[in-house]
């Protein structure tokens, strides 16, 4: 079986896949190595043969991470690291280690898949929209805040702005005039991030022709997967992974 671990700042995505066909056999969250490891010992599954690894985060704790699970599970983790070019697709940016490896792994995988021009617009924290010219030349791309940043900024920075967390889901029915403050935040961020994510689709016909297939990931795909001809692609990072670490 084989463990795969996309950490992100604050939390760890993992999942495991049987080695022979890749399917699918569990899949998890977790905040820290261990307490990754000890979802993976309750689930009983058998002999980790094998672990790859992308992460954002600094050296110093990526490093420590794959020490803990090399220790507790007895297997070699095999990390990714940047590059120029990886499965036909070359990296765009001036400065090819300044790419963060999620979102070059989501490129990856979204080339992989349809071998043409693509957009690719990963909506977690940070929305990042990354451009794939025909050939597979990474043409660069975009960061903007995601939606529970927009909100944050809100919060923190505008006195009279406040209300409890649970009104943020109800707030979300639809985007009609808020008529409350949880409402008017919400359904802004959310006009907000839709409008954004529009336009970036209509920019990419100037730049990749008329003809280019969409790709959405990340946690908050779901608030732009009703957009015509946009593909929620969940697992894009991890498809991206094996890959780079085939």
């Amino acid at each position: 079986m084989i463990l795969e671990l996309d950490c992100g700042n604050s939390l760890i995505k993992w999942r495991v896949i049987a080695d022979a066909d890749g399917l699918l056999l569990v899949s998890g969250v977790a905040g820290q190595a261990m307490e990754l490891v000890r979802e993976l010992l309750s689930q009983r599954l058998g002999k980790i043969t094998r672990c790859r690894l992308v992460s954002v985060r600094g050296d110093v704790e990526t490093n420590a991470l794959v020490a803990e699970l090399e220790g507790a599970l007895g297997v070699g983790v095999q990390r990714v690291c940047p590059a120029k070019h990886i499965a036909g697709v070359v990296n765009g940016y001036r400065e090819q280690n300044r790419l963060g490896l999620d979102r070059w792994l989501a490129i990856i995988a979204a080339y992989d898949m349809c071998r043409g021009p693509c957009l690719v617009i990963d909506l977690g924290t940070a929305v990042t929209v990354d451009l794939v010219a025909f050939d597979g030349r990474h043409l660069g791309g975009y960061i903007a805040p995601g939606i529970a940043l927009l909100r944050g900024q809100l919060l923190a920075h505008t006195r009279r702005i406040q209300y409890e967390p649970a009104e943020s889901s109800i707030a979300f029915d639809d985007i009609t005039p808020g008529r409350s403050t949880a409402e008017g935040v919400e359904r802004g961020c959310l006009i907000m991030l839709r409008s954004y994510v529009a336009s970036q689709i209509g920019f990419a016909g100037n730049q990749l022709g008329q003809d280019f297939t969409i790709y959405v990931t990340g946690g908050d795909a779901a608030l732009v997967a009703d957009f015509p001809g946009v593909r929620c692609v969940p697992d894009l990072v991890f498809s991206g992974l094996a890959l780079a670490c085939p």
